[in-house]
């Protein structure tokens, strides 16, 4: 088969780096993830990455204001324009430095970015049709130092920029007679936020030392003068006569603003003044202020600091709401929702993603990637889940359809190397390096059985047989595999006789056979219900990495160090084929290495292996940012996927930029960005601040595992970037099936009208296209389809399943769609089952849509059972109220017509 698949999600990772952006409704979350983008729709629960990637990891994101626009901006200044709507690239531009900032105007005609010390105001894209997206407008000069944030007014006529120079400054987006730059002081540090007051020109500005200024201005924006033609001329041809070393772009006016103007020059001119300054309580000498958010409407300025700690003020009276700490490490970004609820905090040290809705004091999402790298994962039976581990000691459980992680197990005190579901999928076992196997309970959350060894041992895989019954572990300093009982959780043997640690385990899906990959060259097949015996041992030419064993179990995929595949017919012990894959792996060329990538891919091999849910082709991948897809009957390279095309990792580059080489060495070599953040500049002697440790390293490119999903639509790989999801989109693929010249549309619409609803589904399939055959079934009334199931022909059979497995995932015409594979799978159960092994893949995907809609329905129904009781309990309540209150009424009746008698 083909591959037309395409990426469809990345899980695992939540946020990098840069800064938060809620969409124009406050209901979803804009993160950006290395170097792509997630979208999180907080009110329906999904997460989604959009298909498209920049060079770097991005460091800005800029929405336009009706939220259809969104400007990407990487660390070395490369930007693409993207449509939020169409999830596409519209427009690529660089601004050949980094860029620090990125802000549209209210009334969405501006945006203006900060890099370097100078501010440039673009016109914005897509009001009209223009060739180049991005027109330079004005130019800013006036601080010293680097640029840092942006702020606009309601009306779009000023915008503030901050400075590392302690310095803010206004300037006019038009040339305003009274208005055309302002320069504030008053910090003792870099500004890390300015905000404009409502509707007005009064501005607070926040400084990394933890101040808060109050800025009063004495004009109102109504009263900004527009300049008039003559003036704007001469002020032109001043500034152009001035100075004209440096010019950003030919286009576009300059405006150079000076900190200290003479008194004409500030006559009739705006003023602001200082009203008030008030100051953060800070904890030690190392709690920098390091991001901040306002909510004009509401006046809710939210800070966070280095130490994880945020804290809610009222402005302008600086009244503290509350005070908490999310996290241990620096606070990287923050964000306010349009309707001042929602705050959504980033925490790049540990990737964490936090909204919080603070009237409520409770968290809306709450998600956290793995903090180092991801080692393994697995698809539970259904394809409904994800496992991961890492070697931070995690195991977590992501959900396939919402991209989100729903339980996290911290019992590991070490890193894991191996994670697998058992077959009933509400099991999940892991080996990790600190000696233990733990099995955890879906249905509970908890670590219900811990599998130790006699001796403390690192264990390196894992295995679990078909049943779930028994449990192996392979061993990397003992050369040994443990086996254990899931029931009694004791240990049932010790399996020795390989030389060499143990590399990989895989048991047969089919029968009781263990099969264990060694570095001494060998595999060996250990029959369960012969006492453990080795039934066969197959020899190969270098150390054996991993090993797969086909869905139907008849044969086993063997990767080596030398980057070859090996197929075995394991039963007679006979090699059935190989796949030279070392060419194919394509090493990328570290920044250090002295050798090119040509020479170093001659020692390079595959590390992961796994074949795809109907064993016609087998997945390979290793330390490359390749996934190589092979038939395994041709012995071919099928395709090859490109996980990341994200330069801010190593070894991705194929040839040495020898510009980046000197007579000394790389200028890899040089620490650059070990002075960001909270890191020390220049390490000078006797400089306490800062962390002197802090060092900037770049993560390398690799695929460390890779799974096919059961249901056969999707596979998995966890990479350096995160948890990359490939999923088959059959959706634009025209792919006719025994096609015939009366198979039209129009003919079928013909069939259907005379009610031959048999012939119609056949021609509806013969053409392939999903609306119709959509159209065709959902027209066939429900009292028929038991008839229509029987006479459909066994090739049919098999392709209406898996329609209905698709048609699940989106369809409201649930019972109609459950009544259609109800009698399809009684009727043809029977000879279903003698083709099982081919068809594992579509009742899988058919079970897993059921079972979520069961999920969702019985949820559903608990609620409303619960809610009919509670209404019928205060009924009864009030039933027996009422008659209390009239028998009492009746008894006061009574007694006075006595007392008139």
């Amino acid at each position: 088969p083909s591959f037309p698949a395409q990426f469809s999600g990345l899980l695992g990772t939540v946020y990098r780096r840069g800064n938060l952006t809620f969409t124009r409704d406050g209901s979803a979350l804009v993160s950006p993830v290395g170097n792509r983008i997630s979208l999180f729709d907080l009110k329906n629960n999904k997460c989604e990455t959009l298909p498209l990637a920049t060079r770097h990891n991005i460091v800005c994101v800029g929405l336009s204001p009706d939220g259809s626009l969104a400007i990407l901006i990487d660390e070395e200044g490369a930007a693409l324009l993207v449509s939020l709507i169409g999830k596409s690239v519209i427009h690529n531009f660089h601004f050949h430095k980094p860029v620090h900032s990125v802000c549209f105007s209210p009334d969405g005609k501006k945006f203006v970015i900060t890099k370097d010390n100078v501010a440039l105001m673009y016109h914005a894209p897509g009001r009209k049709r223009e060739f180049n997206a991005f027109v330079l407008d004005k130019t800013y000069y006036g601080p010293y130092d680097e640029t840092t944030c942006i702020d606009w007014t309601d009306d779009s006529k000023c915008f503030a920029v901050g400075s590392k120079d302690m310095s803010t400054w206004v300037f006019g987006a038009e040339r305003w007679a009274n208005l055309i730059y302002y320069s504030l002081g008053g910090h003792k540090d870099t500004i890390v936020a300015c905000f404009f007051e409502e509707n007005s020109l009064d501005l607070y500005t926040i400084s990394q030392d933890g101040a808060l200024c109050v800025w009063q201005c004495d004009t109102e924006l109504d009263g900004l003068k527009p300049m008039l033609p003559k003036d704007e001329t001469k002020e032109k041809n001043k500034t152009n006569d001035e100075d004209e070393e440096f010019i950003e772009e030919p286009l576009g006016e300059e405006i150079r603003g000076k900190a200290n103007p003479n008194e004409q020059e500030a006559r009739d001119k705006v003023k602001y003044s200082r009203v008030a300054k008030y100051f953060f309580n800070k904890e030690g000498d190392f709690n920098n202020l390091t991001s901040a958010a306002y909510h004009k409407k509401t006046h809710l300025l939210v800070t966070g600091f280095a130490s994880g700690i945020f804290h809610l003020h009222e402005l302008p009276d600086f009244n503290l709401i509350h005070s908490l700490s999310i996290s241990d490490q620096r606070i990287a970004s923050i964000s306010i929702n349009c309707t001042g609820d929602w705050i959504a905090f980033g925490c790049s040290g540990l990737g964490q993603l936090l909204v919080w809705e603070w009237q409520s004091e409770s968290y809306v999402l709450k998600q956290q990637g793995h903090f180092n790298s991801m080692v393994s994962l697995a698809y539970s039976p259904d394809g409904q889940y994800i496992v991961t581990g890492g070697d931070d000691g995690k195991v977590k459980v992501w959900n396939t359809s919402s991209s989100f992680c729903f339980v996290t197990f911290t019992e590991h005190t070490s890193g894991i190397t191996a994670v697998t579901f058992a077959s009933s999928g509400y099991v999940i076992l892991s080996a990790s390096l600190d000696g233990t196997v733990r099995a955890f309970d879906l249905h509970r959350y908890r670590n219900f059985r811990t599998f130790t060894s006699p001796r403390p041992t690192q264990f390196s895989c894992l295995a679990v047989d078909s049943s779930g019954e028994i449990v192996s572990a392979g061993s990397q300093d003992s050369f040994e595999i443990f086996i254990w009982s899931m029931q009694s959780g004791r240990l049932l043997d010790v399996l020795s006789g390989h030389e060499g640690p143990i590399s990989s385990l895989s048991f047969n899906p089919m029968k009781c056979v263990l099969a264990s990959g060694s570095w001494d060259k060998t595999v060996k097949l250990w029959d369960m219900l012969d006492s453990w015996r080795t039934k066969e041992t197959l020899t190969l030419n270098s150390d054996v990495l991993v090993v797969a064993f086909r869905p139907d179990g008849k044969e086993l995929a063997v990767a080596s160090l030398n980057g070859q595949i090996t197929f075995w017919d394991h039963e007679n012990a006979v090699q059935t084929g190989s796949i030279e894959g070392r060419h194919d792996l394509q090493m990328g060329r570290k920044e250090l290495d002295k050798i090119t990538a040509k020479q170093s891919a001659k020692g390079k091999s595959f590390t992961t292996l796994c074949y795809s849910a109907d064993g016609q082709s087998v997945l390979a991948g290793g330390l490359s940012k390749f996934v190589c897809i092979y038939n395994v009957k041709e012995q071919i390279l099928m395709k090859k996927f490109e996980i990341s095309c994200n330069f801010s990792l190593d070894a991705m580059e194929e040839y040495l930029d020898r510009r980046k080489m000197t007579e000394f060495g790389s200028m890899a070599l040089i620490d650059e960005g070990a002075g960001d953040e909270d890191g020390v500049a220049i390490p000078l002697p006797g400089v306490k601040r800062g962390d002197m440790s802090s060092r900037h390293f770049k993560p390398e490119i690799r695929v460390t595992c890779l799974q096919f999903s059961p249901t056969g639509r999707s596979w998995a790989a966890t990479t350096t970037e995160g948890l990359l999801i490939y999923s088959l989109d059959s959706g634009l693929i025209f792919d006719p099936f025994e096609l015939d010249v009366d198979v039209t549309p129009s003919n079928i619409h013909k069939i259907l009208h005379q009610k031959e609803y048999t012939m119609a589904i056949i021609m509806a399939f013969k053409l392939n296209e999903k609306k119709l055959i959509q159209e065709v079934i959902e027209a066939i009334p429900s009292n028929e389809v038991d008839i229509i199931c029987s006479s459909l022909p066994d090739l049919y059979v098999e392709k209406v399943l898996e329609f209905l497995a698709s048609a699940f995932e989106t369809s409201c015409h649930l019972e109609f769609y459950l009544i259609w594979a109800h009698k399809l799978l009684m009727l043809h159960g029977q000879k279903l089952k003698t083709r099982s092994e081919k068809l594992l893949p579509v009742i899988q995907f058919l079970q897993k849509s059921i079972q979520r809609h069961f999920e969702d329905v019985s949820k559903l129904c608990e609620w409303n059972i619960y809610n009919i009781k509670y209404a019928l309990a205060i009924s009864q309540q009030r039933g027996v109220k009422h008659l209390a209150d009239t028998s009492a009424d009746e008894g006061d009746v009574d007694s006075d017509s006595d007392y008139i008698m």
